[in-house]
């Protein structure tokens, strides 16, 4: 091999090599973000757009400039509504991706199956669904709605306002509705419900032949009494169930049905106009007119190339989500969990119907409550809202053995330890610290 020759491999393979290292640098020098979302299985029709909303969120972070001088990259896994598959795919985007965060499950039931995961490994996840509460990890922000941000107010304005003395408690078959129904029963009780004025259901995952339990629900609304429907069905079972409500003739003059897990996304798979004037009861309509809101829709349909795809409650949970914790690795100047952790406590982020919300000590935010009727065209139009912000509650007041209990990750009301499992009578920690 001549000289010439020798040196032009040489040159090669030091470009190459240089090359190389540059993409492996590159990959190296930028932050990831795990985002935990079924996209197919019986969830998939509520947390696709979830996916999408977190990858509109880093995009526009990064035309910002991104996060302490590196781009983000999201990190997306399918865990297919397969709870055990959550746990496995959290692992894997700690262990082998090593994201610096993670913002996922729309289910109790995989929140649950991952948290021992984030706790073991000390991860960050922000989960952006309504929840049943009793929980407060150091490792998870709570940014859906607590039972008394969604399900008590539901109730009180039923109570109040529409004069209801029956309750079809109707849910999916797990953790949030057994437990946010348990909360209700024992609510309804002590403003005085009889137990026989309180109907309690539950369904599988993807339930589909609803003709008897409508029947069911029909027969125990026909006593003159109002009746009520408190409804966690959780997702695709949802489109049969309100079909059925329409083929029976159930109108919400009738039976008026409250709902904690339909939004904007789950009704745009069915037709409306039989469902109108049913309600739900959120934290966030696409319908409320504000800049915020205004500016929010605007984005997402530039970004999702779709000017019919919906904006709805979870959706604005993990725009909040998110941009508590850009703010907090900014206070940081790290994303190590530990600093992290303690630095969105009390950080401030704008929500979508017009005002702020803070990251509390029980790693819960504070946020509006609204209820809404359907409309024709698949909105919701807002007939009661709370005044203020309510502060999300990670315990509730209505259950023996959690009513005396606390979370403050600050320690400033526990004792001078962070705990979330602060009992206030006992005045002692169980629990994870």
């Amino acid at each position: 091999m001549n000289s010439t020759m020798k040196h032009a491999l040489i040159g090669m393979s030091t470009a190459l090599s240089l090359s190389m290292m540059n993409i492996l640098y590159a990959a190296e020098d930028t932050i990831k973000v795990g985002v935990l979302h079924s996209l197919s299985g019986t969830m998939a029709i509520s947390e696709t757009t979830l996916k999408d909303t977190m990858l509109m969120l880093i995009e526009e972070q990064n035309k910002k400039g991104g996060l302490l001088g590196k781009q983000l990259e999201a990190v997306v896994v399918d865990p297919a509504s397969n709870w055990p598959l959550f746990a496995e795919k959290a692992r894997e985007l700690i262990e082998k991706e090593k994201v610096a965060a993670t913002f996922g499950c729309w289910t109790s039931v995989s929140r649950k199956s991952v948290l021992p995961v984030f706790e073991e490994l000390n991860s960050l996840l922000f989960y952006p669904v309504q929840y049943e509460g009793e929980e407060s990890s150091k490792n998870v922000f709570y940014t859906g709605a607590a039972p008394n941000q969604q399900a008590i107010p539901a109730v009180d304005y039923l109570m109040n306002t529409v004069n209801v003395k029956r309750w079809v408690l109707a849910g999916t078959d797990y953790v949030y509705p057994r437990t946010t129904n348990k909360i209700l029963e024992s609510y309804l009780k002590g403003k005085g419900v009889a137990e026989a004025d309180i109907m309690i259901n539950y369904t599988p995952f993807g339930h589909s032949d609803w003709q008897s339990i409508v029947s069911d629900i029909k027969k125990f609304g026909s006593t003159g009494k109002k009746t009520a429907v408190v409804s966690t069905i959780n997702g695709d079972a949802n489109v049969p169930f309100y079909k059925e409500l329409g083929n029976q003739g159930i109108s919400a003059e009738d039976i008026p049905v409250v709902a904690f897990s339909v939004g904007e996304e789950e009704l745009s798979g069915i037709d409306t106009k039989p469902l109108v004037g049913h309600l739900a009861a959120w934290n966030y309509f696409m319908s409320v007119d504000v800049p915020a809101n205004d500016a929010f829709i605007e984005s997402w349909h530039s970004f999702i190339k779709n000017e019919d795809r919906v904006s709805n409650d979870p959706m604005e949970a993990h725009f909040i989500g998110f941009n508590m914790w850009v703010k907090a690795v900014e206070k940081a100047g790290s994303t190590d969990p530990e600093a992290v952790g303690k630095a969105i406590i009390g950080i401030t982020a704008p929500n979508l119907t017009g005002g702020k919300s803070v990251m509390l000590a029980n790693h819960h935010i504070s946020k509006p409550v609204l209820i809404g009727e359907i409309q024709d065209d698949g909105q919701f139009e807002t007939v009661w809202q709370t005044e203020g912000l309510v502060e999300g509650d990670a315990w509730s007041d209505f259950l023996e053995g959690s009513k005396d209990l606390l979370s403050d990750w600050t320690g400033a009301k526990t004792g001078g330890k962070p705990c979330g499992h602060y009992n206030t009578q006992t005045k002692s920690c169980s629990g994870q610290d």
